[in-house]
């Protein structure tokens, strides 16, 4: 496993002049969509009981009532509380593909983007999956390693380590390359991410 030395980036996906505005919208969009929205709380007309008045209307000096599941009594119904609610937000395919190129335009310019012939490891011990990583000198860094094939040795390797993250080309998004440090192409991973967004 050996970084390629010399290699050319196609310019019109690693070497485009980066939209700020789009990026910040695509990250956005990408962690609204990781939100569930499946917290939920019940009303006073869900909450169980409550169907009598607890007292009269007048002459007993109290305030009135008319539930004892209204919201200021003690399991009463939540007013106003949260309910499940979807918090994805749509873009357009075109902006989607310039929020792209510029995450990844970012990263080139940093040179963050290391590129190796194939990533393969014979046994899936994650002693090995750190000694490649020491090898490229990126074991102290996050990581996102971008394959073209996932062999079962390299996910189980992986999978203990919380500064790696493993995807393939289509799997690619905007804010996993902003939250990386350094993006690991394997060659044809790094020709099939060309070929989606030229």
């Amino acid at each position: 496993m050996e970084k390629i030395k010399n290699l050319k980036l196609n310019k019109e996906v690693f070497g485009i002049e980066p939209n700020d505005k789009v990026l910040t919208d695509a990250i956005i969009v990408c962690r609204a969509g990781l939100r569930q929205g499946t917290y939920s709380t019940k009303t006073r007309s869900e909450v169980a009981g409550g169907g009598r008045k607890p007292w009269r209307q007048k002459g007993t000096g109290r305030a009135r009532q008319g539930s004892i599941r209204a919201p200021q009594w003690r399991g009463g119904g939540i007013a106003l509380g949260p309910k499940p609610r979807n918090y994805e937000i749509k873009t357009n395919r075109k902006e989607r593909r310039i929020a792209m190129k510029s995450a990844l335009s970012y990263k080139a310019m940093e040179k963050n983007i290391v590129v190796v012939d194939n990533f393969e490891l014979e046994s899936n011990k994650t002693k090995d999956f750190v000694n490649a990583l020491t090898k490229l000198e990126l074991n102290d860094k996050k990581v996102l390693i971008v394959l073209d094939e996932l062999s079962e040795n390299v996910i189980l390797a992986s999978s203990n380590l919380g500064n790696v993250l493993l995807m393939e080309p289509a799997e690619l998004n905007v804010l996993d390359i902003v939250n990386a440090d350094v993006l690991l192409f394997s060659r044809e991973a790094l020709k099939e991410t060309e070929e989606a967004y030229k």
